[in-house]
């Protein structure tokens, strides 16, 4: 019985090998790698794989927790109109068919980043007293998105100017005819905003035939905590 037993071990043993010797040779023929015994006895799990995570507004950065995402885009001389993006959400542009020649404004809530107030204003031949009506309500802790397109400044006032400076724009009694401009402020701003952008019309410096090349701006801007 026990010559039996150790022949059967003997057996098995040559079997487990002749096994293995031709599947090392055979998938080493084939161009295949060899086995991995381990892999090869265990069961194969599908690794998890991590989801790609898409920066908000196509933003080339990932904005920290407790603010808000924003891209501007302002209008490229009369033809392509401006973008705005926030919170990941395009708020403006070609595509919505929601923008216009002059100022295109979009209002956030600063706490909550919901919009309240999107519209446009012809400053070439529009009336200035809806853009005026616009932005005398604007309560503290709102932000103001607001991009150019075509012309700017031709029916901006003293009054509307100031309105624009007291969101926090240094550039607001600069702009004039078919300036590009492009601008992120809020009411109630101790300082001046960091969020801004200027181009002045200049026939020298021009990308554009009478008009300055796209200005884009992309940030993040902080929640107004209660």
């Amino acid at each position: 019985m026990r010559a039996t037993g150790v022949l059967r071990i003997v057996v098995l043993l040559f079997t487990i090998a002749a096994t293995w010797l031709f599947a090392s040779t055979y998938f080493s023929n084939t161009g295949m790698k060899s086995i991995n015994v381990k892999k090869w006895l265990r069961t194969y799990i599908e690794p998890t794989k991590t989801p790609t995570i898409q920066n908000k507004c196509h933003s080339r950065r990932l904005c920290p927790e407790h603010t808000f995402t924003f891209r501007i885009a302002s209008g490229a001389a009369n033809v392509v109109g401006p973008s705005i993006c926030f919170d990941d959400i395009v708020l403006m542009s070609n595509v919505k068919n929601n923008v216009g020649r002059g100022l295109n404004i979009v209002l956030i809530n600063g706490t909550t980043g919901k919009p309240i107030g999107i519209d446009s204003f012809d400053m070439y031949s529009g009336d200035v007293k809806n853009l005026l009506a616009f932005l005398k309500p604007i309560k503290k802790g709102t932000l103001a998105l607001i991009a150019s397109y075509d012309d700017v400044a031709t029916k901006l006032n003293d009054e509307a100017r100031n309105l624009l400076a007291d969101l926090g724009s240094i550039h607001a009694f600069h702009l004039a005819f078919r300036d590009s401009w492009i601008f992120l402020g809020g009411k109630g701003l101790k300082n001046k905003s960091p969020f801004e952008q200027y181009l002045k019309n200049s026939k020298e410096t021009n990308k554009y035939d009478g008009w300055p090349e796209v200005l884009e701006m992309e940030g993040c801007v902080p929640k107004k905590l209660e």
